[in-house]
């Protein structure tokens, strides 16, 4: 990716986000130095970045309710690349995601893995609902508020189909919750109610709510819904669950246990509050309950006695918390299997042992569990790695029961013959390589150590160098600073 003789370098990257309602791209590019001595292994890091092109907001394009249009997805996207002056071979990085309800559509895995061949070099994720929670907070600025702050934050990313929830204190990710929350669950035509999602109509049966298709979109019970869906979700951030909440609920129920402070809204819908793309209307018109939506969110006495704090992105945090993202080289292999590198876009788990074994070890199956729902929801095979932080000091036994629970664990994969990815923290990646592989693991390990990475990062792992170190390229999502 980089000439490491060269002391600067320019990269271009592209962020596309495809969601329920909207499609969306930015291109940026990255300036990368080596800032590591000429005698110490590379180390590049992003020393500027900017943002040269933003699309306008498209409707997604379908070709029925089962089938994205994919002919006209890459119309939108080499049209904006015509108008950024770019073609798809001088895009260096980037993301290519689909989100919300266009990724559950039967030709979605097909249609990113196609376009990310003629595209450009994309990291291509099709992002799950606690996934994408995660990356929209760090595009929203939630996740930089954070840490700036000390508060606990809860970001509420809601688009077209799905409200996804995700909550941090300093960085940390405390919980993830997503809930069918969204503008297009009921739409209308010629001022009539055209369409009613499956939950709708379910929590419309629950609670007496007479809605019908055909009815009109004035009709006092639309407004029932959306306030609904408003005191559902303060429910649900102040970790009050009702039986009643539950037909809105997709997934985990809400597992934070901190008490939130503040609130930020980002996706289409806080567009509709905030108003930061004065130009959407010219190039979106939505015919559904979206602005309903927003207002309940607003009059809600009990989201009302959170702190609101505005957004730094509304409808395009998810594409720029997932395409702009920070590239650097860090750390060295200790313990690896020549026949599986190179490995490229792999997600990042991170579980904190807190500097107590015992307790931290109580715990660790099902943290690691949680990972597969994030990373692996639909039970595909796709892999992980886990960054193991925060170990105290370890005798051999501990290393050897640490070890062994790692195999239990990823035996559990969808494909558990997939390698095992690990990253640490501290000096430990060659001793706990070794004592895996002395327990004739099945899997390949691969086990780096000394690198930073986060929740919600990518890394890449390059291929055995003559110095018998291997890179580690971590994509951290960026601009979350002001």
């Amino acid at each position: 990716m980089v000439d490491h003789e060269q002391n600067q370098e320019s990269i271009i990257s592209a962020g596309i986000d495809i969601g329920t309602s909207t499609t969306k791209l930015i291109i940026s590019r990255f300036l990368l130095m080596n800032v590591a001595g000429s005698s110490h292994i590379p180390r590049i890091e992003i020393v500027e970045k900017e943002i040269l092109h933003k699309s306008p907001i498209y409707r997604t394009p379908l070709v029925d309710s089962f089938t994205i249009d994919v002919a006209e997805i890459e119309n939108i996207i080499r049209t904006e690349y015509e108008i950024a002056g770019l073609k798809a071979d001088q895009i260096g990085t980037g993301a290519l995601i689909i989100t919300g309800e266009t990724a559950t559509k039967h030709n979605a895995r097909k249609m990113i893995h196609y376009l990310s061949d003629q595209a450009g070099d994309f990291l291509v994720a099709t992002a799950g609902p606690d996934l994408e929670g995660i990356i929209a907070a760090k595009g929203s600025g939630a996740y930089d508020y954070s840490k700036r702050t000390g508060k606990v934050i809860a970001n509420i990313d809601i688009g077209g189909g799905t409200a996804n929830i995700a909550v941090y204190k300093e960085k940390v990710l405390l919980g993830t919750c997503t809930m069918h929350i969204g503008g297009r669950l009921i739409e209308f035509r010629d001022r009539k109610i055209s369409s009613i999602s499956p939950p709708i109509q379910k929590l419309s049966t629950e609670n007496n709510i007479r809605l019908q298709i055909g009815d009109s979109s004035e009709s006092p019970e639309v407004n029932n819904i959306t306030r609904f869906m408003a005191e559902s979700l303060a429910r649900i951030l102040k970790n009050e669950v009702q039986d009643r909440d539950r037909v809105l609920i997709l997934g985990n129920p809400p597992n934070w246990t901190e008490q939130i402070d503040v609130i930020v809204f980002s996706g289409g819908i806080s567009e509709c509050i905030y108003a930061h793309e004065p130009d959407i209307d010219q190039h979106s018109t939505f015919d559904d309950i979206g602005k309903s939506l927003a207002g309940a969110l607003e009059e809600n006495k009990e989201l009302k006695s959170f702190s609101w704090v505005e957004p730094v992105e509304t409808i395009r945090a998810t594409v720029l918390g997932a395409g702009t993202q920070t590239t650097e080289i860090s750390g060295a292999t200790i313990q690896i299997a020549q026949n599986e590198l190179p490995l490229k876009n792999i997600p990042v788990y991170t579980y904190s042992f807190g500097q107590n074994f015992e307790s931290g070890l109580r715990a660790f199956e099902e943290a690691v569990l949680s990972a597969l729902e994030i990373y692996d929801d639909k039970g595909e095979g796709l892999n992980f790695a886990l960054y193991i932080t925060e170990l105290p000091y370890m005798r051999f036994k501990n290393i050897q029961t640490l070890s062994q629970a790692i195999i239990q664990v990823m035996e559990k994969r969808a494909d558990p013959l997939l390698p095992i990815i690990l990253v640490f923290q501290s000096d430990l990646a060659k001793v706990l390589g070794q004592t895996l592989i002395g327990m004739n693991v099945k899997q390949s390990v691969i086990c780096v150590d000394q690198i930073k990475v986060e929740q919600g990062d990518y890394i890449d792992i390059g291929s055995n160098l003559g110095s018998g170190v291997v890179p580690v390229v971590v994509k951290t999502l960026t601009f979350h600073s002001a």
